[in-house]
């Protein structure tokens, strides 16, 4: 009796589904974003080095920058420390930030350390041009993305309701909690996805118009470019701070990626499968 009424539970209990979860451009062009990202981080890291130190306001403030990114030396000018200082207040970021080891294990003075840099060794123009470059396949990218998204009516998707906004607290909680959805759930975007998704279409325009306006020449075809963000040395400011928001971004992303489930989530991204496990009653 006891084994016929197991058969008969299991039997009852609603079995997982597989679904096609994004289209194959969808996956295009996550994988072109994600490998342009990469890209631009780490040239961007490189053109950072040349001058690591950001300042709010039309003309750079070298004695009082709000960050930066330098080094100690002793009385023979060579580095012995690695210091961060945000808002005045210096870290000690020895050996990473400021101050890293280079092939021969003696510190070297670089703002960003040289294996987190494209090219490793410091050359700003080579930078710059793997910098463009692949910023340019990333908005061409993006205007495609954003294009099918128009033409499906997927928008909608990211933009939450009423209900969403009252439903955050308990997002929150679930994610704490690491209760993911399940079922016809698992099929809609949480409050907290769709903000954090929108955020990153909202920072994409504002991050690439404030790296436009570091160019001299885009600035004398766009003047309006300099007085939208208060000068080049705050746009600077502003790229760098909105490219930071973004590795969080990404953080957080591949975080809930593995925790969530990596082989389903990875699959999904890839040949657009993705298996739906049923509530359980």
């Amino acid at each position: 009796m006891t084994s016929l009424s197991s058969a008969l539970r299991a039997s009852e209990a609603p079995s997982d589904r597989v679904i096609v979860r994004h289209s194959p451009l969808v996956r295009i062009c996550h994988w072109v974003n994600a490998g342009c990202f990469v890209v631009l981080l780490m040239s961007g890291m490189q053109i950072f080095n040349a001058d690591p130190a950001l300042t709010w306001g039309p003309a750079t403030n070298f004695d009082h920058p709000f960050f930066s990114l330098s080094a100690r030396e002793n009385d023979d000018g060579d580095p012995t420390a690695g210091v961060t200082t945000i808002f005045g207040r210096p870290f000690n970021t020895t050996g990473f930030l400021g101050a890293s080891r280079g092939d021969d294990g003696q510190l070297e003075e670089h703002g960003f350390p040289s294996w987190a840099t494209l090219p490793a060794y410091q050359d700003l123009a080579m930078g710059r041009r793997w910098h463009f470059f692949f910023a340019w396949i990333l908005v061409l990218n993006g205007l495609v993305y954003f294009a099918y998204l128009i033409g499906r009516r997927h928008i909608r998707d990211l933009w939450p309701s009423a209900a969403d906004i009252r439903a955050i607290p308990r997002a929150i909680v679930d994610h704490a909690r690491l209760r993911f959805p399940e079922g016809d759930e698992a099929l809609h975007y949480n409050v907290l996805q769709k903000l954090a998704y929108l955020s990153v279409v909202v920072a994409f325009p504002i991050l690439i118009l404030a790296g436009l306006t570091m160019s001299p020449a885009m600035d004398a075809a766009f003047p309006w470019l300099l007085s939208l963000f208060g000068g080049r040395q705050a746009a600077r400011a502003a790229h760098f701070l909105l490219a930071t928001y973004l590795v969080l971004f990404v953080i957080v992303h591949l975080v809930m990626v593995v925790l969530s489930g990596p082989i389903n989530n990875m699959r999904s991204m890839i040949t657009g499968r993705y298996r739906i496990k049923e509530a359980r009653r």
